[in-house]
């Protein structure tokens, strides 16, 4: 995991441009878009093109049928081991983004996730609103997640955000760019927060198979028990369906670096 990310760092280094700082609107946006079905990706207008402005992702543009599995991870429910256990059975990749009280109350769970191959990313400190905060709070936010996290496990950086809430600015956008990270918003989701409210399994299952579409950055939450009985049979019937499970490091890469096909053609 080391490793990989040490590539990655490279890549980006080389290739992506400083923000223009001077250039951004203020104005505060809850990121949203027109859901499709079908299989077909949502629309996502001018949030997609603001966030594609400052090197974001909430889909794989390829059009291959891959999906990205992410959770939010904000306080433990007791469900988390649960999940992890459906992904290490699977040999599914995640990206888990946590918040600093995640990181204080359940570090051996930090720790477990980054053991077993997985990404932890940065999902704030103490979970403000990103669009009314000035670039040194928000740093000061990023870096103590990412400081650590590097403390208690061997996942030493950390290069994706998802903003607290959902909630950015043109302006906290160009500013997590600057600051090194890549934002990673999502093409589906759904209500599955919400721990006195949960529905059953079969909820969880339809919600994602419902939205479901090639190069999906779904978003889940571990805290829904929904979520943890659904998961191991959600990869089963995506599998099924020709889908494959990649993590976020394969989506940014594969973005970055040139094709060589189209190199040796060239």
């Amino acid at each position: 995991m080391r490793f990989l990310y040490v590539i990655l760092a490279a890549v980006l280094l080389s290739v992506m441009p400083f923000s223009n700082m001077h250039a951004y609107g203020d104005n505060s946006y809850g990121w949203g878009y027109e859901k499709r079905g079908n299989h077909k990706p949502p629309k996502t207008g001018f949030y997609g093109d603001l966030l594609n402005k400052y090197g974001g992702y909430h889909i794989d543009p390829s059009g291959e049928k891959v999906l990205y599995l992410t959770f939010d991870n904000g306080y433990e429910q007791g469900y988390t081991d649960d999940i992890l256990d459906v992904l290490k059975e699977k040999e599914v990749p995640a990206t888990f983004f946590v918040t600093g009280h995640y990181i204080k109350s359940a570090e051996e769970l930090v720790q477990r996730m980054v053991n077993e191959g997985h990404i932890v990313g940065n999902h704030s400190w103490s979970h403000p609103d990103f669009s009314k905060m000035s670039k040194d709070r928000i740093k000061n936010e990023l870096v103590k997640v990412e400081q650590s996290v590097a403390n208690i496990t061997d996942q030493d950086s950390m290069k994706y955000l998802r903003p607290p809430r959902g909630t950015f600015s043109e302006r906290s956008l160009a500013i997590s760019e600057e600051l090194g990270y890549i934002n990673m918003f999502w093409s589906l989701a759904f209500v599955d927060w919400h721990t006195k409210g949960q529905k059953g399994w079969k909820y969880a299952y339809d919600s994602v198979m419902k939205q479901v579409h090639p190069g999906a950055i779904m978003l889940l939450h571990t805290v829904s028990e929904d979520n943890a009985k659904a998961l191991e049979r959600i990869i089963e019937d995506l599998q099924k369906q020709g889908y494959t499970f990649k993590s976020l490091d394969d989506l940014v890469l594969k973005q970055m670096l040139p094709d060589p096909i189209a190199g040796f053609m060239n």
